[in-house]
């Protein structure tokens, strides 16, 4: 079973930087895409950014100039550069990876644990 292992949260001050990272702990087959989720307390979970294997990127409106996902196909890795943090963005955030076979329209997911961000005023 792959394990989406999560690191890089933590606590920050508003208008500060987080980076958070996520690999895969084998490889995923047929893989799509990798992404960010964020729940916050009392909240159901949404999108923050998810990007292809192809590269193209997506970003929830909220964090569009400040937030930059980056991917890595070979090792089934994605990063989140977290900048000009504001306290909304505080919640667990739970890395993503979305696959399913090539002649399927079927897709899965894996998920993270899940990282604590919480961002101060």
């Amino acid at each position: 079973q792959v394990q989406l292992v999560e690191s890089g949260g933590g606590l920050v001050q508003a208008g500060g930087s987080l980076r958070l990272s996520c690999a895969a702990s084998e490889t995923i087959s047929g893989p799509r895409a990798m992404g960010w989720f964020r729940q916050a307390p009392g909240q159901p979970r949404g999108l923050v950014a998810t990007i292809t294997t192809g590269g193209t990127a997506t970003y929830a409106d909220s964090v569009k100039g400040r937030f930059t996902i980056s991917g890595d196909n070979a090792k089934n890795a994605v990063n989140l550069h977290m900048t000009s943090l504001k306290p909304e963005d505080t919640g667990v955030y739970y890395c993503n990876a979305e696959y399913g076979a090539s002649w399927s329209s079927l897709l899965y997911n894996y998920w993270g644990q899940g990282t604590q961000v919480t961002v101060s005023s």
